[in-house]
């Protein structure tokens, strides 16, 4: 009798042993205690399931465009977190999606030459072009253009209307 007790121990051990081995190990079904963070899924994320491996991905939407603004006759800007906050949604976006291209254009207002503008429209752009790339997009996946002062956000004729023409638009294309 002692025989089969023992015997139906090492049966049941042994079958409680290879089902963890094959559920938890093998099959990766098994939550071990492991602290898993997740974000909180904003306006700019969806849910999407692959039926296949019954995983969850974060899949992130494509974010809006973002308008950056220049001092008077400056190609340079001010890096702030609407900016770097830019960044990391269109970066998470672009990996996502390898066909995808940010396109940077330069703007400026009225004053100066038509050359002029259009020149510093471009090396607005670049400048924008520049702190992507040194973030960590690829260089070759980011386009600019320049409008100089042919597309003007508001009038001209005021101080405030000028300022606001003095920018840079970044979208992305897909």
């Amino acid at each position: 009798m002692k025989i089969v007790t023992i015997g139906i121990l090492v049966f049941v051990c042994w079958a409680s042993f290879s089902t963890y081995w094959y559920v938890c190990k093998i099959k990766g079904l098994c939550n071990d205690g492991e602290i898993v963070f997740i974000d909180t899924i904003k306006v700019v994320d969806a849910l999407t399931a692959d039926s296949l491996t019954k995983t969850a991905k974060l899949m992130t939407l494509k974010p809006d465009s973002l308008v950056i603004y220049f001092a008077f006759d400056k190609a340079g800007f001010v890096y702030d977190s609407v900016i770097s906050g830019y960044y990391n949604k269109s970066n998470s976006y672009m990996l996502q999606n390898a066909t995808s291209e940010l396109l940077i254009t330069g703007h400026t207002d009225s004053k100066g030459s038509d050359e002029y503008n259009q020149s510093l429209g471009y090396r607005r752009a670049e400048s924008v072009k520049e702190y992507f790339a040194n973030r960590g997009i690829a260089a070759e996946r980011i386009k600019v253009n320049s409008k100089g002062e042919k597309e003007p956000k508001e009038s001209n004729n005021t101080d405030e209307g000028r300022a606001r023409n003095r920018r840079a638009s970044v979208i992305i294309k897909n």
